[in-house]
């Protein structure tokens, strides 16, 4: 992820829920802020509810790999947080790709086509 930071504190998390954009759909959820920053930041949350360590980072290594595949076709300067809902475990990785970037496009996070 070259053009990303990972977010890790409570707070920022909660700042971002409360006062960012969102979009969900059946295996996400997307909340968005924009940030000072010249990149973004980047943060995960997949609940217990979802399943077993197992379960919750394989969930985990599929978002973090769709993120980086399309890093480059997203805007900077935000703060990004993926909520994988209970769903996400059983969805088949294409699903899970669709749907994100169905949200980013939802929030306005992909870089608009030129031409």
């Amino acid at each position: 992820m070259k053009f990303t930071v990972t977010m890790k504190r409570n707070h920022e998390f909660q700042r971002l829920y409360h006062k960012g954009k969102s979009a969900a759909s059946p295996y996400l959820a997307l909340y968005c802020r924009k940030s000072r920053r010249g990149q973004n930041r980047l943060g995960f949350t997949v609940g217990k509810k979802v399943g077993c360590a197992v379960k919750r980072n394989r969930v985990r290594r599929r978002l973090r790999e769709i993120y980086r595949l399309h890093e480059h076709e997203l805007t900077t300067g935000y703060d990004i947080v993926v909520v994988a809902r209970v769903k996400a475990v059983y969805a088949k990785y294409a699903q899970l790709d669709k749907s994100f970037l169905s949200l980013a496009d939802k929030l306005g996070l992909r870089k608009k086509a030129e031409g």
